[in-house]
């Protein structure tokens, strides 16, 4: 064989090896053999639908967790309940005693909210209030301010769950809005009804006239479905006597001695005969004596409590068990908004917040609020506590679940739905308590009624809405205001006012009328300031013009860092100002509609990862971007 053969041979073998490879590249057969099994296609939708049955599986074990840790959040409020009535309870009977005090409306509202912020029950300040209308120490028009005090107090407990949440400051914001909307609600109602009540006796009035046109007959105790659940372990931890209140404010001085704390569960009445000399005597000079039944009271079954044979006085006892049921409370409080946070995410809880928070369609998109209302006051009436509802509804709240304008409707219900349970325990009064009993409960839910009328129906009435938001953005920006609300609104504001009542109504007057009248122009200017500053004098325009510290927390937020020594350097270069905005979205259309995305919509639970496969970074050969390159 020649050279050319050669060359002609190799020359037509490589053609065929090319050929051939061609042939065989078209054929899919040896990739489905070879490689399909190394690239593992199969196996990839057996791994994500393994990771998504994880995935559930861990969130249905949180639910349990969940209802625990609800369980163990609404015990705490109970114990927490019980610790405050341990450590001012009696205080609180010594205030009730005063009928003189309670006769002057300003002076019963203070000791309204005083009360009930100490005893931490509304239901136990309206229970005394019952007793001393009843037994006709107070007359129901001078329990009306007593009441309308008593709604005040309670709202500090959701405030107070309200600081758990201090750790994150736009979930601080929205809880703390959430929570003092009830407080801005009560205040503004008070500030209405109150001079109404005392000028015209209206919701007295009205209250008798229902008690007198309706035949009300006595019924069964209000149903207590909450307590079912939660007594068995409230009952081992303390139980108290809370008769003993009731008779010290109803002047029983030989209660004064005796603890709160319940020993015997269980009595019973003994009657036994003696014989009793009748103190005459016979004509052989022998006394005579006769049978008489004589009924005691025995002592049978001993109560089964931590507390039963504590050497400890009340205030002892009372603070001990406030400080484990505040440890109890945050710790709940905690994992609680942990765990929704991890279960609500997503899709999830875009999903959950837009049905709770989405109106119903044009043209009944008024209506929502209203059925908003009728949920709160069922909520309330199953868990038979505003408090319980309120403070249950606050972490949701911050977390962004629900927002401030639906949270709004719904404190609103709770109101109503408290006073029902207060109507049917009134209900079960005996005969010749049953009349005053039912008129006080009435006094309760009329109040409330007028309040709403007052505060909801029109948009521009719901002032209670804006004032949380100023709050909340207010309590964002330096923290300590919140402490400094709590003080002021239930404690140093409700001690002001009742001592110039007590100074008399010249004093109270003359104090009063000048600091009302700064207020309201106060009010005005800021309103003006707002929306039309060009009808103001050039000076007024803003504040500028005052000492830095009469219009700014700044100097104040300086002096308590450097109290407290708890400030870094960018927290005193910054005044206490968030550290970073609110992430800026496209399409926000308005700054109304970007404000309430802050305080309803921003929550960082709510936002979720898109999870299509993207694209890797593409590179292209440098000489070859004119070609038809496939990218690497």
């Amino acid at each position: 064989m020649d050279q050319g053969d050669m060359v002609s041979g190799s020359t037509l073998d490589l053609i065929n090896d090319c050929k051939r490879y061609e042939v065989e590249s078209h054929s899919p057969k040896p990739w489905e053999e070879q490689r399909l099994p190394k690239i593992n296609v199969h196996s990839e939708p057996r791994r994500e639908k393994m990771a998504g049955m994880k995935s559930l599986f861990i969130n249905i074990s949180r639910i349990p967790l969940l209802f625990f840790l609800l369980f163990m959040f609404v015990c705490s409020l109970d114990i927490l309940s019980s610790s405050f009535q341990l450590a001012g309870g009696k205080v609180a009977g010594d205030i009730f005693k005063d009928n003189v005090i309670l006769s002057n409306p300003v002076a019963g509202l203070v000791v309204g909210i005083l009360v009930t912020v100490l005893v931490q029950s509304s239901s136990t300040s309206t229970s005394i209030i019952v007793s001393l209308v009843s037994s006709g120490l107070l007359d129901v028009r001078s329990a009306v301010p007593i009441i309308m005090g008593s709604n005040i107090g309670t709202s500090v407990t959701s405030t107070i769950v309200a600081l758990m949440q201090a750790g994150e400051r736009n979930e601080f914001k929205r809880a703390f809005a959430g929570a003092t909307i009830h407080d801005c609600f009560n205040w503004l109602s008070v500030l209405v009804l109150l001079p109404l009540e005392v000028a015209t006796g209206l919701i007295s009035h009205l209250a008798r006239a229902v008690v007198q046109c309706f035949h009300i007959q006595s019924g069964e105790n209000a149903p207590e479905l909450l307590k079912i659940i939660t007594e068995p372990l409230t009952k081992l931890i303390i139980q108290l006597d809370k008769s003993v209140i009731t008779g010290i404010a109803m002047g029983d001085e030989s209660l004064r001695n005796r603890s709160l704390v319940k020993v015997w569960c269980r009595t019973s009445l003994l009657v036994s005969s003696v014989n009793v000399s009748d103190s005459t005597f016979g004509q052989n000079g022998s006394t005579s004596w006769m049978m008489q039944n004589v009924t005691s009271q025995v002592n049978v079954q001993k109560c089964r409590h931590l507390f039963v044979d504590t050497l400890m006085s009340d205030l002892a006892v009372g603070l001990l068990l406030l400080t484990a049921s505040l440890v109890v409370l945050c710790t709940c409080l905690v994992l609680l908004v942990k765990v929704l946070n991890s279960l609500l995410k997503g899709q999830v809880a875009k999903a959950i917040q837009k049905v709770i928070n989405t109106d119903f369609p044009y043209p009944f998109g008024w209506l929502t609020g209203y059925l908003a209302m009728l949920v709160g006051a069922g909520m309330t009436f199953v868990v038979q506590s505003s408090s319980v509802f309120t403070s249950a509804i606050t972490p949701l709240i911050g977390l962004g679940m629900i927002s401030i304008e639906r949270a709004y409707p719904l404190t609103l219900g709770s109101n109503i739905g408290t006073t029902t349970t207060a109507m049917l325990a009134a209900l079960a009064s005996p005969g010749d308590k049953l009349a005053a009993a039912f008129q006080v409960a009435l006094c309760h839910l009329f109040f409330n009624i007028f309040g709403i009328l007052l505060w909801y129906p029109l948009p521009i009435t719901r002032l209670p809405i804006r004032m949380a938001m100023m709050l909340g953005e207010r309590t964002a920006k330096y923290r300590w205001f919140a402490v400094l609300y709590l003080i002021f609104c239930f404690l140093l504001l409700p001690s002001l006012i009742f001592g110039l009542s007590m100074a008399g109504w010249q004093v109270m007057v003359g104090v009063g009328a000048p600091f009302a009248g700064i207020l309201l122009f106060i009010f005005l200017v800021n309103a003006l300031q707002a929306h039309s500053p060009r009808h103001l004098p050039q000076q007024l325009q803003n504040w500028d013009f005052l000492p830095v510290w009469m219009h700014s927390f700044k100097p104040v937020d300086r002096l308590i860092a450097k109290a407290t020594l708890c400030c870094s350097p960018a927290h005193i270069e910054d005044h206490g100002a968030p550290p970073s905005p609110a992430p800026f979205t496209p399409d926000s259309a308005s700054a109304a509609a970007q404000r309430k995305s802050q305080m309803a919509q921003d929550n960082p639970a709510l936002s979720y990862v898109d999870e299509t496969p993207s694209r890797g970074p593409v590179f292209k050969l440098r000489g070859l971007e004119r070609c038809h390159s496939t990218p690497l």
